[in-house]
């Protein structure tokens, strides 16, 4: 069939016609020349696919099914990704061969071409299990997406040098906060807890927040194997019945993660931050500190809510979590005030048992202590921006460019067809105009669809060494 090729973020694709794919497949990296130019700014040029420079589907996962009409061929694959299911996998006796209604991983070694185009012969490498085995669909995902989830032994070997405690020595140079009530404030199933935060009133009126995260980069040093194969992950990946760590878990969860009553490294931002919710002193640097507490979102947002019960469990910890909640009102009216663009999408939560089956789903909910955590991780990722910024060093920003003036403007007439105006010029288009929209259709019908579109509509936020400010929380700085 036909297809399209990404080649910038900002232009429409290619389009390529079906006699000009050379039979590449979904993902695959390829060059393309161009046929016709592109007949109107919001359509791509019409290309052809001229070579093949990287194959997404090098590695292959399905079911194995014994037998196979083919000659010289063990069996076939049965695909479940769908953008590969409706090819033909034959099996060559190559590799291993598997039992009949195996999960397998194959290498493909013949790719589809104009003799062959929807066929693909692969050798299998690896033997997963049985398709209906507890938890093998999520299995199935991780490797047919080629995420790591297995630790080299030499990082694993490394990562077992790391001692288990902070030493004595390793004070030295650090400012020592274990005596300031700090609380991580979490999920009930997180596991690598990363991030304290603190809260009081000074006697001026204005209020100290501290947040702090856990300094990994004192373990994980540059250029070390941990440090290669974590650039190699690039982040932890959240699955629904499994966590596939960034960190040998002997790092993620013990010596880096601020478990309770224990001495922990940490980079810190204190600020001071005035009733107004402006940011007035603030400052940087590594300490020591120790977690009085592990909270969850649940018990926070039950204690802010006023329930009796778990007020009396955490008596002492009470007064600060209300002051953590004026806090968070604070800084979220000056976040409003400023235009910031809050985009509230239902988010499905999938309930599964010990077996990796779902039981249930329900709505996710995101009370006050989940806003509250937002609000604070804001305000110091602004702070250490702004921070940088003027002490003109090479930093990376977090930034989220001004839509372009057309994608604006088609928005804001696709809005008002549904009886929501945008008011404003489009080519001068602010993030309060956009604020102003979504609290015009907050809990209509529209609603969700009106939020999709403007979405489109934004340029995606990304990273870079300029900080020209992040249009979605009308921050002037952000990381």
């Amino acid at each position: 069939g036909f297809g399209f090729v990404k080649y910038d973020d900002e232009l429409p694709d290619f389009f390529i016609n079906p006699e000009n794919t050379l039979q590449a497949m979904q993902g695959d990296t390829v060059r393309v020349s161009t046929l016709k130019p592109s007949p109107t700014p919001d359509r791509g040029p019409e290309g052809k696919v001229e070579e093949i420079l990287e194959h997404a589907y090098e590695r292959i996962v399905g079911t194995f099914s014994l037998g196979s009409e083919a000659r010289n061929m063990i069996g076939e694959l049965h695909l479940s990704d769908k953008k590969t299911m409706n090819f033909k996998v034959l099996v060559s006796g190559d590799g291993l061969t598997p039992n009949d209604g195996q999960v397998v991983v194959a290498e493909v070694t013949r790719f589809p071409d104009k003799i062959h185009p929807r066929e693909i012969i692969a050798t299998v490498t690896e033997t997963l299990g049985y398709k209906d085995e507890p938890g093998m669909d999520i299995l199935q995902i991780v490797y047919s997406k080629k995420v790591p989830n297995e630790f080299p032994q030499e990082v694993l070997d490394d990562a077992l040098e790391i001692p288990s405690e902070v030493s004595e020595s390793e004070w030295a140079g650090r400012e020592d906060i274990t005596e300031q009530t700090l609380v991580t404030i979490d999920g009930a199933d997180t596991k690598d807890i990363d991030d304290a935060v603190v809260a009081w009133k000074l006697d001026n009126g204005n209020y100290h927040l501290g947040v702090h995260i856990a300094d990994v980069s004192h373990y994980v040093t540059e250029g070390s194997s941990i440090d290669a194969e974590a650039y190699n992950r690039g982040t932890s990946v959240y699955l629904t019945d499994r966590v596939i760590p960034m960190l040998p878990r002997n790092i993620s969860n013990g010596i880096a993660s601020l478990n309770p009553n224990v001495v922990r490294l940490a980079m810190s931002a204190e600020m001071e931050i005035d009733p107004q919710g402006n940011v007035v002193n603030h400052r940087l640097h590594t300490s020591v500190m120790k977690s009085h507490a592990r909270m969850t979102y649940d018990a926070v947002n039950k204690i802010l809510e006023g329930d009796v019960f778990v007020q009396d469990e955490y008596a002492k910890l009470v007064p600060m979590f209300k002051v953590m909640g004026e806090l968070h009102e604070i800084l979220y009216n000056m976040r409003k005030n400023r235009g910031a663009i809050e985009f509230d999408a239902p988010e499905a939560q999938i309930i599964v048992d010990e077996d990796g089956k779902a039981t249930d789903i329900k709505l996710r909910e995101r009370g006050t202590a989940e806003r509250m955590i937002e609000s604070f991780m804001l305000a110091a990722n602004e702070t250490v921006a702004e921070h940088f910024d003027k002490l003109k060093v090479p930093f990376l920003y977090r930034i989220h460019e001004t839509p372009d003036a057309d994608r604006a403007k088609s928005f804001f007439e696709f809005s008002k067809s549904l009886g929501h105006p945008v008011v404003g010029d489009p080519s001068k288009v602010t993030p309060i105009m956009l604020q102003k929209l979504m609290e015009d259709v907050a809990g209509d019908p529209a609603e969700q669809m009106i939020s999709t579109m403007m979405l489109r509509a934004m340029k995606q936020a990304k990273y870079s060494p300029d900080p020209v400010g992040h249009f979605g929380l009308g921050a002037e700085y952000y990381t």
